[in-house]
């Protein structure tokens, strides 16, 4: 595979970054490294009262907090940039004009004339909102995260935008940590396909089109690893681990042509990462090749003082610059102590050159020298328009994964429906965490897609995730229905960063309404809208339907209308496991088997006080029809294994199949984990169709890195399962010699 890191490196455009470094003042290069953003923690806005708990935590100087309680950090900014003493703006409002007004002092009344580069956090979107990638990551549609990704670059870029904190790539195995909202999920293989399709959308073929901008693989490394899924925790795991599940998504977003990397809050082993030479040169500059620049994650330099392995915030800059942080977000180490590092001899000459040459080298690939200014007048037939809207609609319809249907869906549209919960009618909750440009009032509820389609039903909010369940309201709502649609789950600000939680069941009286549910006698509908996976087996097992419906965007509550009527066939795949319990957790499919795998004898790997099986495996969800799998066949031809089985559409309604290849090393040097998704292709099938689904899989991808770190791929027997999840049972083995 090419490896589109080295489209970076041009001989004309090294020439004039020498030029330019030749040129530059001590200061001006400084200036380069110092991004300067909208609050202490990034990107976005914190209230005053957060704030003064900053102070009194000793995350901020009083200086530091005088200065962004007065708004001094954007007041003084055009002074800044006119002395070339910064290099990037994070976030801020999204004006083209605020932007272009900021450039053109930088470009026209600067000294040399060094264009900004402005990032924000475009996660999911930008104003068409996107579901949460978890669970876009459900669709296991390649397309789809690449076209998701082109469009939010095309709407963020028509707003002033070159560069956006995405995608994040970390490998999630644990349900209580608020971030797997932000992932992919729990598995390696899946979230690597992920991360090119995400650096293919966001950057195209080439960034400097006016329509792309640079995407930043996020957070090197292993921070979904954070202990007991606590936000910022420490990570300790052996050097195998990393490189077997943590590092394979980076280097795939590396190999893609990912601009920037973010170095993560957590220590890897001890190190922090924004301090860890190891990762950021030997790992991401020396194995990956790496020619952009990194920017630690907000604060994170700083930080390095409260991980204890600096005594000052001056010595946390020498010790992330030195490690091969380029650019410092937010909080100022680079640009209050690079200068006296440098005359002390603790920070090099040529260190200091090597990381302005590689924040150039990308502000000159996007092409911010020759076209730095945005069209102001492109962005109002750009956001959110129709095209845009299908597109998010499709990604929602994909999204939504079936975990349980006795016979309830699709419901017919012409019975008497109640809908229950306050999710239902709340148009913000649907956007999701990390939203910085969608509007509420573009977003489209469930209440608002049943009035479009002219659905007759009731609506009562009875309960929510923080209001207690009523009764009363609940009885009115029910009394004529023939189905009830009840929504429970979680607000949008209980996932995503800093909200981890360790119970992750329903919160508040919801179950109150579940159980009045289960005891009105009435056929009902759940709906879950969530950022994580849920501990909810008494949940499910009371209720005759549910669907996974996450928060879906812009388009939720039109796709999930289309889902419930049958109007769309759902497909979504589970891509996290989701635990009987908060308890269990980290849980995850492709574990290793122990000495004493897992199973109904006491003395085995397991809770005495849970099931043995999760509540929903990964990999899982259902559909409105049956697929049959049969004539599993595996052979080794040349340097692949080629892989074929029969899929049939057993049943009476068309539908897309999501085909799962998984391997198993039966013997190896040291232990491997029970199974590992290798493969999956999308299939669509009419009633009655049956087609062969072949796919090949390179004996160089079955391998793995032993324990010390050499990639090597053993001679023996491998096992292969294909079906519908990661629990099918239908197997067959190929000998690799």
């Amino acid at each position: 595979m090419e490896n589109r890191q080295n489209r970076f490196i041009k001989p004309d455009t090294e020439k004039k970054i020498d030029t330019l470094l030749a040129k530059m003042t001590v200061k001006e290069k400084i200036g380069q490294l110092h991004q300067l953003g909208t609050s202490p923690v990034g990107g976005f806005e914190i209230s005053k009262n957060e704030m003064k708990k900053l102070l009194d935590a000793g995350r901020l100087t009083k200086e530091d907090y005088d200065n962004w309680m007065s708004n001094e950090q954007w007041d003084e900014n055009e002074g800044l940039v006119r002395a070339g003493e910064i290099g990037s703006f994070l976030g801020r409002d999204k004006d083209p004009n605020f932007y272009n007004h900021l450039q053109r002092v930088a470009v026209e009344e600067s000294r040399l004339g060094i264009p900004l580069i402005f990032g924000n956090d475009v996660i999911h979107g930008h104003r068409t909102v996107f579901p949460i990638p978890l669970a876009e990551s459900c669709s296991f549609d390649d397309e789809t995260f690449e076209k998701t990704a082109e469009i939010a670059a095309k709407e963020a870029a028509s707003e002033g935008i070159h560069w956006t904190f995405a995608p994040m790539l970390d490998i999630s195995r644990d349900a209580r940590w608020g971030r797997i909202a932000e992932s992919a999920g729990e598995d390696t293989y899946l979230a690597s396909r992920y991360a090119a399709a995400k650096v293919r959308g966001f950057q195209g073929e080439d960034f400097s089109d006016k329509d792309r901008i640079v995407a930043c693989a996020k957070h090197f490394v292993a921070y979904g690893a954070a202990e007991g899924g606590r936000d910022y925790n420490s990570v300790d795991m052996s050097m195998q681990k990393l490189w077997n599940t943590y590092l394979p998504p980076f280097k795939a977003a590396c190999e893609a042509g990912a601009g920037t990397f973010m170095s993560a809050f957590n220590d890897l082993n001890g190190i922090p990462c924004s301090a860890n030479t190891y990762l950021l040169r030997t790992v991401l500059r020396e194995k990956f090749g790496f020619k952009g620049f990194v920017v630690s994650d907000a604060f994170s330099v700083g930080e390095c003082v409260a991980h204890g392995v600096a005594e000052d915030r001056k010595q946390a800059a020498e010790l992330c610059l030195n490690a091969g942080v380029n650019m410092d977000m937010v909080v100022g180490c680079y640009r209050d102590h690079v200068e006296e590092l440098l005359n002390e001899g603790k920070i090099s000459e040529d260190t200091l050159n090597e990381a302005v040459r590689e924040i150039l080298r990308i502000k000159f690939a996007k092409g911010l020298f020759d076209n730095p200014y945005t069209d102001v007048e492109s962005a109002a037939d750009i956001l959110i328009c129709d095209e845009h809207r299908k597109e998010a609609l499709k990604a929602a319809e994909k999204s939504i994964v079936l975990l349980k249907n006795e016979d309830i869906l699709p419901l017919r549209k012409n019975a008497k429906i109640a809908v229950v919960g306050e999710l239902a009618d709340d148009a913000e909750e649907m956007l999701g965490c990390w939203v910085l440009g969608g509007l509420p009032e573009e977003t489209v509820t469930l209440i608002d897609a049943l009035k479009l389609r002219g659905i007759d039903f009731v609506y009562e909010k009875c309960c929510g995730v923080k209001t207690d369940f009523n009764r009363e309201a609940f009885e009115r709502a029910i009394e004529n229905a023939d189905i009830i649609i009840a929504t429970v789950g979680e607000y949008r600000d209980m996932s995503g960063e800093a909200a981890s939680y360790c119970d992750i069941d329903l919160h508040g009286e919801q179950k109150k309404l579940i159980d009045a549910l289960y005891n009105c006698g009435k056929p009902f509908v759940t709906l879950l809208f969530n950022g994580r996976p849920l501990a909810i087996r008494d949940v499910a097992e009371k209720t005759p339907a549910l669907v996974e419906c996450w928060h879906l965007g812009t388009e939720a509550g039109n796709a999930i209308c289309n889902v419930l009527f049958g109007d769309y066939n759902p497909s979504g795949r589970l891509t996290a496991t989701f635990p009987n319990y908060s308890g269990e957790c980290p849980l995850y499919y492709n574990h290793l088997n122990t000495g004493r795998p897992t199973s109904e004898v006491r003395h085995s790997s397991k809770y005495q006080d849970a099931p043995i099986k999760p509540l929903y495996p990964f990999g899982y969800g259902l559909s409105y029809t049956d697929y049959a799998y049969s004539n599993l066949s595996a052979e080794i031809i040349g340097d692949n294994i080629s892989v074929s089985v029969d899929v049939e559409n057993a049943g009476k309604v068309s539908g897309t199949e999501t085909v799962q290849f998984y391997i198993q090393d039966v013997v190896a040097k040291t232990a491997r984990p029970v199974r590992e998704l290798k493969e999956y292709k999308k299939v669509y099938l009419e009633p009655g169709e049956k087609v062969t689904v072949t796919v090949k899989i390179t004996i160089a991808d079955i391998g793995y890195y032993d324990e010390a770190l050499e990639y090597i791929v053993e001679p023996g027997e491998f096992k292969l399962w294909v079906g519908h999840d990661s629990t099918t049972e239908l197997v067959t083995s190929v000998f690799v010699k």
